[in-house]
């Protein structure tokens, strides 16, 4: 039977976007009325909070009141708007290669499934966007209260696949421990350069671009760790 997949979002499936955040963030707070350079650093300062405590309205209530600025509620939903507006163009722009590689995945017969540490306007955009038809389920750290690499995170996407973690492969490109932490609970790992060199360390199976993961995981690569002269893999 086909593995299960399970994904990592950012800088696997889609670019992380990072510069443009930032330019986001700038953004807001202006709308807001605090120093952009100020409302980008608490950002960047509280991101595991963003990740699994607060939502858009809270992080900008939050944020600018420690800045000193005094929004008004109009204020506040016009900057979450236009960083909800950034999560929908993020997740719309995953290309048409990767699309493909999800479709021919599925077309084989494995289970997708996404684990994405991200904050509420990610997970609140995913339902529309072209990724979301492609898997059967998808867990976010800001709607399960959990983050990667917590093992809970990854126990929880297995059982709602109705697998062990045993059983599945994650692929990511290494953030936050991810690739470590999938490895902990028992999954076959795969780390992708696609978008950024994120991990440079990790010593495990590595691939250049997810294109080469259905025929990977249709050959031996899936059930053995032992990946040298696997076409499209290399180890660390």
């Amino acid at each position: 039977m086909p593995r299960p997949v399970i994904f990592d979002l950012f800088h696997t499936l889609v670019e992380g976007a990072d510069e443009e955040r930032d330019r986001v963030v700038g953004e807001m707070a202006v709308m807001v009325g605090v120093a952009p350079a100020d409302l980008v650093a608490a950002y960047h300062a509280t991101w595991r909070d963003r990740l699994v405590r607060w939502d858009v309205e809270e992080t900008i209530h939050l944020l600018a009141g420690r800045l000193g600025g005094t929004p008004t509620n109009e204020q506040v939903a016009r900057a979450g708007e236009h960083r909800r507006a950034l999560g929908c163009r993020v997740l719309a722009g995953v290309s048409a290669a990767t699309l493909d590689v999800l479709e021919a995945l599925r077309g084989d017969g494995h289970p997708l499934a996404l684990i994405s540490n991200a904050t509420s306007d990610t997970a609140e955009a995913w339902p529309e966007s072209p990724l979301a038809q492609r898997f059967d389920v998808a867990v976010f750290s800001c709607d399960v209260g959990l983050a990667k690499p917590d093992p809970a995170i990854y126990h929880l996407a297995a059982e709602r696949l109705l697998v062990r973690p045993a059983e599945c492969v994650f692929v990511g490109d290494g953030a936050d421990g991810e690739l470590a932490g999938a490895a902990a609970v028992g999954m076959t790992v795969f780390r992708t350069t696609e978008y950024n060199d994120t991990d440079p360390g990790w010593g495990g199976p590595t691939i250049a671009t997810l294109r080469d993961l259905p025929a990977i995981l249709g050959g031996k690569v899936a059930g053995d760790h032992r990946t040298t002269g696997v076409p499209g893999v290399t180890t660390g």
